[in-house]
C-alpha cells in the first residue's frame, strides 16, 4: 500500500499562496488517480482537485478553478497543489489520496465515490483576514 505524506501547509493572510506537496513512498506514481480533499471543522470532506498520473488529466471543483493548480513531478514522485489568492474559507485540513492503477482515467475526480485506497495524514492550511 502506498504511503502518502503531505507537507506545505501553514498560515497565510488573505490573498496569499501556498504549495502543498503529496509525496509517495513505497510506490511509484504511474497510472493512478491522485486527489486533494479538504475538511474544515464541523464540515464534510470536500473534493478540491485531482490528477491522473498516467497522462496528467486534471479536474477541479468549481470553487477552486482559476486559483488552484494540481500538478505532478515524476522525478520527485510527488503531486503538488498550488493555491493562490487564498481566502479564509479555504481554511481546512488538506488531505492527499490515491487510487492506485486506476483504469477509468476519464472518471478521475476528487470524489469520495472513487475508491481511494491510500490517504495521507493531512496538512493544515489557515487563512486569516
Amino acid at each position: 500500500q502506498v504511503q502518502l505524506v503531505e507537507s506545505g501547509g501553514g498560515s497565510v493572510q488573505t490573498g496569499g499562496s501556498l504549495r502543498l506537496s503529496c509525496a509517495a513512498s513505497g510506490y511509484t506514481f504511474s497510472s493512478d488517480c491522485v486527489a486533494w480533499f479538504r475538511q474544515a471543522p464541523g464540515q464534510e470532506r470536500e473534493g478540491v482537485a485531482s490528477i491522473y498520473t498516467g497522462g496528467g488529466r486534471t479536474y477541479y471543483a468549481d470553487s477552486m478553478k482559476g486559483r488552484f493548480t494540481i500538478s505532478q513531478d515524476n522525478a520527485q514522485n510527488t503531486v503538488f497543489l498550488q493555491m493562490n489568492d487564498l481566502a479564509p474559507e479555504d481554511t481546512a485540513m488538506y488531505y492527499c489520496a490515491a487510487a492506485q492503477s486506476y483504469s477509468d482515467y476519464l472518471r478521475c475526480y476528487p470524489d469520495l465515490g472513487v475508491s481511494f485506497g491510500s490517504w495521507g495524514q493531512g496538512t493544515q492550511v489557515t487563512v486569516s483576514s
